[in-house]
């Protein structure tokens, strides 16, 4: 397939940007990249995720707590994806080269592949947001519709009632099913992967084994398998519902834009940044707990504009990009709290199903 291409204009919105961005961190004197606060997070919630995985394994609560720690497991896998793995995917969890690409791999331990999530999210999803057959994020055809040019089948018009078991499948569908496909495709939706290295095949099948090790085989040894499948059935859906929820929140809510290219030219009609604003939504921004958890994604404006600078750094680059925008009059798209930014998201839905 053709790849859209951008406008490339001179003196542009996203040049200005940067230059106040970079003049920003001039004047603080910090670095783009995580600090001891970011450190400490991910420290609570890797050894969290841990003992609360070996009481779950090698302790065997009662029903009660067993249910409870699940639903926190989940939650920590998503917590983990968002504050870890995200930032360390992007190069910016830290100012070293190895310990941003540990914090990627997490992914692996988890069950994913940070090869295949390097080109479906950095490659793909960040420089085509919201283009339909480019941006695999929105390919989730033929159970929800989410954009006006993909088909519509009758089954759509309840999708707003039944996204939420959607969701909850994603975690358990994305390392199960969707990896493999990509693997044995060569391809995220219409776009060829990059070709693998020997170590990459090595990475992609040995932590597969691993994560079935880890999240199948000790535990139904462990517990057995009516109280592991409790747990695993359990903890999935959680890390499933919140990951996609987050994701979701940023892109196919109300007011973002879906653009297509211009069929002739195959260029876009806005120059890249403005096409970020025009297709990203930002939610809860002044909520610290939901900041914390989510890994600044709430921020997924300024992610997007810059997903090289640590989610740390959100906050005062919001300032920064909202004031630039009410400058030159671009939309700049958001919600209030996590209530709002899902009753737009609903209605976006319902609206995409009629």
């Amino acid at each position: 397939m053709n790849i859209p291409k951008f406008s490339n204009i001179h003196q542009s919105f996203h040049s200005e940007m940067k230059a106040k961005i970079s003049e920003y961190f001039l004047e603080v004197g910090r670095s783009t990249t995580g600090n001891y606060q970011l450190f400490i997070k991910a420290l609570i919630l890797m050894v969290s995720f841990i003992l609360v995985y070996i009481h779950l394994v090698f302790f065997t609560p009662a029903v009660f707590w067993q249910v409870l720690e699940s639903v926190l497991l989940g939650g920590l896998v998503a917590a983990i994806g968002f504050n870890v793995m995200h930032d360390g995917a992007h190069g910016s969890f830290s100012k070293y080269k190895w310990l941003n690409k540990l914090a990627a791999f997490s992914l692996n331990i988890l069950g994913g592949n940070s090869f295949m999530w390097n080109m479906k999210h950095n490659i793909i999803h960040h420089a085509y947001t919201n283009v339909d057959g480019v941006d695999d994020d929105i390919d989730i055809q033929p159970w929800l519709r989410m954009s006006s040019t993909q088909k519509k089948y009758k089954l759509h018009k309840y999708q707003h009632l039944y996204f939420w078991v959607l969701y909850s499948l994603l975690y358990v569908f994305w390392v199960f099913l969707f990896d493999y496909k990509k693997y044995f495709r060569g391809k995220i939706g219409n776009m060829p992967v990059k070709k693998m290295k020997l170590s990459d095949h090595f990475i992609f099948w040995g932590f597969k084994l691993v994560h079935l090790f880890l999240f199948v085989g000790l535990p139904v040894y462990m517990v057995g398998f009516q109280s592991w499948l409790i747990s695993f059935t359990i903890f999935t859906l959680v890390a499933g519902f919140v990951l996609s929820l987050v994701f979701q929140l940023a892109h196919t809510v109300e007011h973002t834009a879906f653009p297509v290219a211009d069929p002739e030219t195959g260029k876009m009609e806005d120059e890249w940044a403005i096409h970020q604003l025009k297709t990203t939504a930002n939610f809860a921004t002044k909520n610290k707990l939901v900041t914390w958890l989510v890994g600044g994604l709430n921020f997924q404006i300024e992610h997007h504009l810059f997903p090289k600078i640590s989610h740390v750094h959100y906050p005062a680059l919001r300032e920064i990009i909202k004031t630039l925008c009410e400058k030159h009059g671009i939309n700049y798209i958001e919600f209030r709290n996590v209530r709002y930014a899902i009753a737009s998201h609903v209605a976006f839905l319902r609206q995409m199903g009629k």
